[in-house]
């Protein structure tokens, strides 16, 4: 239990010059300038009818593909190749069959061209877009604990009941053992003894006891309420009471707590507050622009929201 809880291909060795002239077939014409310049853009590994696909365009087609799908094309490239394949095919296809001239071909191009610029430009204002220190406080202000972290280790002591399985040869100790155990196991860590080497030895958390202890970064939400509480409100390099559990009683050990501070958190802060940046900059154009309704077709107006008039203080 954790308490959060192909290559390309070599090229081929030039064959050695014939000692026949006149045997000898036509030499094999030079590459055509464009495929010449394809040639200089990367190696080709992929060849589809007549056309040819460097490892750079491929590795560019992959970069392109929206970001939750991306990891798992990059490891199944061969995957991708198969797909992109059948597209090309069936955009030849549409080609040689006029689809791209149809009236609604093209109107969908263009609202897909719009949408995809559109794209791009708000992506741009969410990085170029400035935030100022008053916008980054008011955010830190209203997400200080979301923002917290700790980096901590602890020992586990189970007891019975526990949903971590018993150790092989290890008694299932009762509650009061497991905090008996507990307790003098934090006077050994309070007189100096290593944290990693006991959680080691005795943590039945086996998943981080191999590691010392270590469970890593974490943030609010991610741990057992308890655990969560105590860790959180636990000083820096100082040893926890036994905490108790579901899964029994935890030695907590804090190395590290960032996000006290705005500083610690700014750069996280800045990657939250740029897409509302970004919207607000969208709703400035908005209302530069000249836009006109027609009203016959879209309906009216809708009535503006008036907010609601606070009702006058009771008297006293």
């Amino acid at each position: 239990m954790s308490a959060q809880t192909p290559p390309a291909a070599a090229p081929k060795k030039p064959a050695a010059p014939s000692t026949k002239p006149a045997a000898t077939p036509a030499a094999k014409p030079a590459a055509k300038p464009a495929e010449a310049k394809k040639q200089d853009d990367g190696t080709v590994i992929l060849t589809i009818n007549t056309e040819k696909i460097t490892d750079k365009e491929f590795d560019a087609f992959i970069d392109a593909l929206p970001e939750q799908i991306k990891a798992q094309a990059r490891s199944r490239k061969r995957d991708v190749a198969e797909q992109l394949i059948r597209v090309k095919i069936l955009a030849k296809a549409a080609r040689d069959a006029g689809v791209e001239k149809d009236p609604v071909f093209q109107q969908k191009l263009a609202f897909q061209t719009d949408n995809l610029l559109a794209g791009s430009m708000f992506q741009k204002w969410q990085e170029t877009t400035p935030t100022d220190d008053a916008s980054l406080q008011k955010y830190y202000d209203g997400h200080k604990q979301e923002l917290e972290s700790i980096t901590a280790k602890h020992i586990l002591v189970r007891f019975k009941g526990s949903a971590v399985p018993l150790k092989e040869g290890e008694k299932d100790l009762t509650e009061e053992e497991a905090l008996a155990k507990a307790t003098e196991l934090r006077k050994k860590l309070v007189a100096g003894e290593d944290f990693a080497k006991l959680a080691m030895a005795e943590s039945d958390d086996t998943g981080s006891g191999k590691q010392g202890g270590d469970l890593g970064t974490f943030k609010r939400g991610q741990m057992v309420g308890a655990f969560e509480k105590a860790a959180f409100e636990l000083p820096v390099k100082q040893v926890s009471e036994p905490v108790k559990t579901q899964f029994g009683y935890h030695l907590i050990l804090v190395e590290k707590h960032s996000g006290n501070d705005m500083a610690d958190v700014k750069e996280e802060i800045e990657k939250k507050v740029r897409p509302e940046a970004a919207k607000e900059a969208l709703e400035v154009a908005r209302k530069k622009a000249t836009v006109t309704f027609d009203d016959r077709y879209f309906g009216p107006a809708p009535a503006p929201v008036t907010p609601p008039i606070a009702p006058p203080p009771a008297a006293k």
